[in-house]
């Protein structure tokens, strides 16, 4: 991969056409548009501060095993495989909410074109054959990847552009910006504004996340301690400007609030194309959507299956020796692949039973992936002036940014164990803190009986995925 190629896998995967759509319906009933769209501003902003400090140490330490090798480094063997396993929770949390987003926009697209009804029985079913999609994708080397997620960044851009253009354009009646940046909507069923606003903010978090991508794929990039960094920081930026247009269409567009959330198809956004603009066109930027939500989890397997790859190449998983092999000719970790896949299927088995463990399947991927970024920004910040930084790097900033980043991953981190809707039940229980004690356990317990052969190599990288102590085959 070149540069250009590096930061297109990070953008894929925070995919604003995946997150923003996907929790939109979320967010309206968790504040409504005032905190959708001010959230998505402020939240953008800390990512900024979070993504600047990591990609800071991504250009000291760019290796596959991206964040678990940065803390092993930082701070010693026992942080580096806690930020290891915590990482893997968080990218197998997101392959299933970006997926499984993927799956309820077919399901909407399929109703309006043959009167399809979206079943959690029929929604599992395509979110299954979309997870055995990208695992088929995943199988043919990175170039396959690399191509795909360039053509993703201009797909994203173009339909972000299209759908906002169509919203703008076509409607007779728009929402007033007093209304979209002021109405606030309560329907979690908590009495606290103030805790609802927090529990808004889950959708641009959600959104901002995967961006470690960058440092994932660094061993197959080009100058990665240059085009990591870049990558990491281009994606961001993109995405927040990328993000808050897409937003601020949307909601300018809504017709009838009530209708909209309680829409049959499934998904809030797919009612709002339908209102404003008819069956036609509701079809056609439904198909954008779903298209780049297909690129979005497909660059996300990519991620994970490098995280595993790497994580095993160390021997820090159960049944390293299998995980870390690759592929002779295509390079691929083929069995890290379809492990990525399956865990993804088993996390989102619990919507089968409640219409709210999406929102759960969500917090999973938030409260995996950023403590994980915070582990070896924190363990920078310690280190002060002994770091030894890449050819990118903050200067002076560094520690203050770093600082900041800290800080609000703590803040997000907490507020995404709590629970989402009053009253709390077996449907709307809030599963995700118990999938990061579960994952921890494991980590605990792993650490126990294989701690002994848990060996980082003493070279970041050497630009060939295959020849890292992986087996070819």
């Amino acid at each position: 991969m070149g540069r250009f190629g590096n930061a297109a896998i990070s953008f894929s995967v925070i995919s604003v056409l995946s997150g923003c759509m996907t929790m939109y319906g979320f967010g309206m009933g968790a504040g409504g548009p005032a905190v959708m769209l001010w959230g998505w501003l402020a939240v953008g902003l800390m990512v900024c501060f979070v993504g600047a400090a990591l990609a800071e140490v991504t250009s000291a330490y760019p290796t596959s095993g991206g964040l678990y090798f940065m803390a092993d480094r930082l701070g010693g063997k026992r942080w580096g495989w806690y930020t290891g396993w915590l990482n893997l929770l968080g990218l197998l949390g997101g392959i299933a909410g970006i997926d499984f987003g993927a799956a309820l926009f077919t399901g909407a697209f399929l109703n309006l074109q043959s009167g399809f009804t979206p079943t959690p029985g029929k929604i599992m079913a395509i979110y299954l054959a979309i997870l055995a999609l990208h695992a088929v994708l995943n199988l043919f080397g990175v170039r396959l990847i690399s191509v795909l997620n360039s053509v993703s960044v201009w797909w994203h851009l173009a339909g972000v552009a299209l759908i906002v253009g169509a919203l703008t354009l076509a409607p007779t009646h728009h929402r007033s910006p007093h209304y979209a940046f002021t109405e606030f909507v309560n329907t979690t069923g908590w009495s606290s504004n103030g805790y609802v606003v927090l529990l808004g903010l889950l959708l641009a978090q959600y959104t901002f996340s995967g961006y470690d991508a960058s440092a994932h794929l660094s061993e197959e990039t080009v100058n990665a301690a240059q085009a990591a960094p870049r990558g990491i920081m281009s994606a961001i930026t993109w995405s927040w400007a990328a993000g808050f247009v897409l937003l601020c269409g949307l909601t300018f567009a809504i017709h009838d609030y009530a209708a909209v959330q309680g829409s049959a198809l499934g998904v809030p956004p797919a009612q709002i194309f339908l209102d404003a603009l008819g069956v036609g066109w509701a079809k056609a930027l439904l198909l954008v959507v779903i298209v780049a939500q297909l690129f979005c989890g497909n660059a996300e397997t990519a991620a994970c299956s490098r995280m595993i790859f790497a994580f095993s190449r160390d021997n820090a998983l159960p049944g390293s020796a299998r995980w870390r092999r690759v592929h002779s000719r295509t390079g691929t970790p083929r069995a890290a692949v379809w492990l990525s896949v399956a865990v993804a299927a088993v996390l989102a088995l619990p919507y089968l039973y409640s219409p709210t463990a999406y929102g759960a399947v969500v917090a999973i991927n938030v409260i995996g992936i950023t403590p994980a970024y915070a582990i070896p920004v924190y363990l920078r910040v310690r280190k002060g002036r002994s770091f030894e930084p890449g050819p990118w790097n903050l200067g002076r900033w560094g520690r203050p940014v770093g600082m900041v980043a800290v800080v609000w991953v703590a803040f997000v981190t907490v507020v995404f164990c709590l629970p989402q809707s009053h009253p709390v039940t077996v449907d709307t229980f809030n599963y995700a803190p118990l999938a990061l004690v579960v994952a921890l356990t494991l980590a605990a317990v792993w650490w126990r009986v294989a701690a002994h052969d848990y060996e980082l190599p003493p070279v970041a990288a050497s630009g060939d995925l295959a020849k890292i102590q992986g087996e070819v085959v």
